[in-house]
């Protein structure tokens, strides 16, 4: 018997692929295209562990059927390399970043290769390379030119811990999601993409995309779509500039406008400090101060006691004309519609708490079923306008459109569209990262006249006006200085490199200063599948040609963590270029397939919980394929799964097998049985395959391999489309080339070096990869027998061939005859005949 070796098997196959180059794809090529892609891997020091091991088998099978179905493929890999990961283990190991990822980087290269995934490596592309983030500056200037980037000065979500700005997608909970630190509020001057414009287009665009509707759900809710107005309260005895005299307001019950008692800002609203009268501002100071200490998600905590101060200052209701009272509440938040709300505690539950600790008004304006009502709730429902002037007696939606026209027309407010979708904070106060390429000039803010000055053109910086200078095209990249105290402050650490901030203007050709902040690692992760189109181009981001024959990606896999972070970004990404007339689509992915968890012992596998597995050891004891095919069998893959140490040992057995029936193979000479149950092999397989339901995949090979080498079916609860058929009967030896290489193809993506090594054993000279994928007869498929097992006391014992229009009494006669019965039940006497028609017969002794 041939000994199965996976180490020396799989290192043969994986340098012929290499030498070959069998995996790069051909740019416009004959064939069909076919684009699939992982998540970008981010490198980290302790490599890769078998969860993350589960997204790339799975691409990697599902590419190697598309190259099976000639399609010219493309499945590149590269590394997200920038980022707050890599800087905080150079600091804890005392390594410059760069040193740190290059080590980790050549880590995780040696263990992607031994994954044997059908990777283009020629198309590697690295974010913190000078060749990438020279293009990921030049998408800044693009946006920038194009008045999708600004400066601006906003309080910001700033982690504490990790000493930096953080979006807000990147604020799980109302802490980090990075290190769980508790966020902060800070107000600072920072660069935002303004992803805010393209709100509806994002929306619009998740009908067009084949994705999950759960990270559809994700995506909506976190744009968050609300219909409503947009009302103007007047400020009383204002003394500020007369456009600044207004507070708005975004409301989505314009019809309760006649029961607003009072208006409540958010602690960061642009007028809290501003309108607050004098003999308030200590007690409004201090009150801000502390609520900025506070976490959103308590802030946003409905069970939380009420907490708020009057500013002293009135607005007027601009229905009722009446004078109303303005304060200020941690319970509204800066990040959702203007930042102020109308308030309406008869008819909301958080501005009823707030009334009644305040002694505030309670204006009841829609009535309800009276049965309903109750005295310390709020009636939040629809019902019949009440107290509310001529709008008395109509149904609370329609008083909605109603008094919507009422404000148009009187020039109180507008009918409006809110979203909650703010714009993307991509400033970072960190080292490792691509630099912004601007530059801050003085001499050319005061060379301008009055009439250029706009406020996209400047910035203030130490309470002194600078030009906002773009740096040329040609001067990219705006290289990351490598001498640098990188030690985090919560200044970026390039403020403190004189060499770096300090520059000449290439406008004025006078002393200028560089912006210090760095690029937010997400924008690197943007659009990385754009520039895999195109690698190695020095004159563009990617060709367009090119572009356009590979993109969209046809096939996306990775992790839901990402639904309203790398996903969303991307997609705005996308949109934003093909509206600047860059790109001939919209949409990046076609198809998104979302990875389930690995779980060990009950708890997610996690690097930072320390309870991982690595592969490294499974590979050196079962090798890779081994692996590959316990990733796909331990579970649905777009489900968590529990880690089984066991179920690995089984998978090599199988494979073993395989090995040997291949192996000591010689074929029948004379007609071989079961040419239908391959043909029902390749069609189940296959649909499995396209259903995406990849765990299944094993055990139909399993069950067919048991069949056909005499040897007993998995036990019920494996699946697989014989593990009822018991042990198989035919003669040793009686197996067909077409169901061998039937067996060898269909195993191929799962274990691509066992197949290709069997298939040349077979005798071809090809790669298995290009002898196209077996197709299936469907006459064949159907049949007028089938085969029925025999049990003896609940135990399987045999089986037989029977025709389905045979009677129960002449297939009871022939099983009861099967020598391999007879032995159980001779001698004893047959208390029961139990009989499941074109199932089983169970004889009870």
């Amino acid at each position: 018997m041939e000994k199965y070796d996976p180490n020396t098997i799989e290192k043969k196959w994986q340098k012929i692929w290499e030498e070959s180059k069998t995996h790069q794809a051909a740019d416009f090529s004959k064939k069909k295209k076919y684009y699939c892609l992982d998540m970008f891997p981010y490198p980290s020091g302790e490599g890769l562990h078998v969860g993350h091991w589960r997204g790339y088998v799975f691409s990697d099978v599902w590419s190697r059927y598309q190259k099976m179905r000639d399609k010219n493929v493309l499945h590149p890999i590269g590394f997200d390399a920038f980022g707050l990961p890599a800087e905080n283990a150079a600091i804890k190991t005392k390594m410059h970043p760069k040193t740190h990822i290059k080590e980790t980087i050549s880590r995780f290269e040696k263990q992607l290769k031994d994954i044997g995934a059908m990777y283009d490596w020629s198309r590697e592309v690295i974010t913190s390379e000078p060749e990438y983030y020279k293009w990921t500056q030049w998408l800044f200037l693009q946006l920038y030119q194009n008045g999708l980037a600004y400066r601006d000065e906003a309080f910001v979500n700033f982690c504490p811990n990790c000493q930096t700005v953080l979006a807000n997608e990147q604020v799980k909970g109302g802490l980090c999601e990075r290190c769980d630190s508790i966020v902060q509020k800070k107000k600072l001057k920072q660069w935002f993409f303004k992803i805010s414009k393209y709100a509806q287009q994002l929306l619009d665009g998740l009908h067009k995309i084949d994705w999950p509707e759960r990270v559809k759900l994700m995506q909506r809710h976190w744009i968050g779509k609300s219909e409503g107005a947009l009302v103007k309260f007047k400020i009383v005895n204002c003394k500020l500039k007369i456009e600044n005299c207004f507070i708005d307001v975004f409301t989505t019950r314009p019809d309760t406008l006649f029961g607003v008692s009072f208006l409540v800002l958010a602690p960061e609203h642009e007028l809290t400090t501003k309108i607050t009268t004098v003999d308030k501002a200590k007690s409004v100071e201090k009150y801000v101060r502390e609520a900025l200490k506070v976490s959103e998600i308590d802030r946003s905590n409905l069970q939380r006691e009420k907490t708020g101060v009057f500013t002293g200052a009135y607005a007027i209701n601009p229905i009722t004309k009446s004078k109303i009272p303005i304060w200020v509440a941690d319970y509204v938040l800066s990040n959702y519609g203007t930042g102020a709300i109308m308030s309406v505690p008869a008819h909301d539950q958080r501005d009823f708490d707030f009334a009644k600790k305040f002694n505030l008004p309670i204006i009841q304006v829609i009535s309800a079923p009276s049965k309903k009502q109750k005295s310390e709730k709020t009636w939040e429902s629809d019902g019949i306008m009440i107290n509310s002037g001529q709008f008395n007696g109509i149904n609370s939606q329609q008083a909605k459109s109603a008094i919507t026209e009422y404000l148009e027309k009187n020039k109180l407010g507008i009918s409006s569209v809110n979203y909650k979708l703010k714009d993307w904070l991509i400033s970072r106060q960190r080292y490792w990262g691509a630099p912004i390429p601007i530059i801050y000039c003085r001499k050319c803010w005061e060379l301008k006249t009055k009439n250029e000055k706009r406020k996209t053109d400047f910035t203030i910086i130490d309470g002194k006006e600078y030009a906002i200078i773009p740096v040329p095209e040609e001067q990219l990249p705006v290289l990351l200085p490598e001498k640098v105290d990188f030690k985090p402050t919560g200044e970026s650490p390039l403020a403190r490199t004189e060499e770096f901030l300090n520059t000449k203007c290439p406008k004025c050709k006078g002393p200028a200063k560089r912006e210090t902040d760095t690029m937010d690692t997400f924008v690197c992760s943007s659009w990385y599948f754009l520039r895999f189109c195109d690698p190695k181009n020095k004159k563009k981001f990617a060709d367009k040609t090119r572009i356009k024959y590979w993109m969209p990606v046809d096939f996306y896999v990775g992790g839901i963590e990402h639904a309203t972070m790398h996903l969303l970004y991307a997609r705005f990404i996308t949109h934003a270029l093909h509206s600047l007339g860059l790109l001939d689509f919209n949409e990046p992915f076609l198809k998104l397939y979302t990875i389930g968890m690995i779980y060990l012992h009950g708890a997610k596998m996690s690097k930072s919980r320390g309870n991982i597995i690595s592969p490294d050891e499974i590979i050196q004891k079962y090798g890779t394929d081994t692996l590959r095919g316990y990733e796909l069998f331990v579970g649905p893959t777009d489900e968590d799964s529990e880690w089984n140490v066991n179920g690995v040992n089984g998978v090599y057995r199988f494979l073993q097998k395989v090995y040997t029936l291949v192996a000591d193979f010689k074929e029948a000479k004379s007609s071989v049985p079961m040419e239908q149950q391959t043909h029902q092999l390749i069609k189940r397989y296959t649909d499995d395959l396209l259903r995406l339901n990849f765990n299944t995949l094993i055990s139909h090979l399993m069950s067919f391999v048991n069949l056909i080498s005499k040897k007993e079916a998995p036990p019920t609860g494996v699946g697989g489309i014989f593990s009822s058929l018991g042990r198989a009967k035919e003669d040793k030896n009686q197996c067909s080339k077409f169901q061998i290489e039937t067996l060898i193809k269909l195993l191929s993506p799962i274990a691509p070096h066992l197949a290709e090594e069997l298939w040349q054993k077979i005798g071809n000279e090809q790669s298995v990869f290009e002898s196209g994928w077996p197709s299936y007869d469907q006459d064949k498929i159907a049949s007028d027998t089938m085969t029925l097992v025999i049990q003896v006391n609940g135990k399987v014992r045999d089986t037989i061939v029977i025709k389905k229009n045979d009677s129960k009494a002449n297939i009871i006669d022939m099983a009861i005859k099967r020598q391999d019965v007879q032995k159980w039940i001779v001698g004893n006497k047959i208390k029961k005949t139990v009989y499941i028609p074109f199932k089983l017969i169970n004889f009870v002794v």
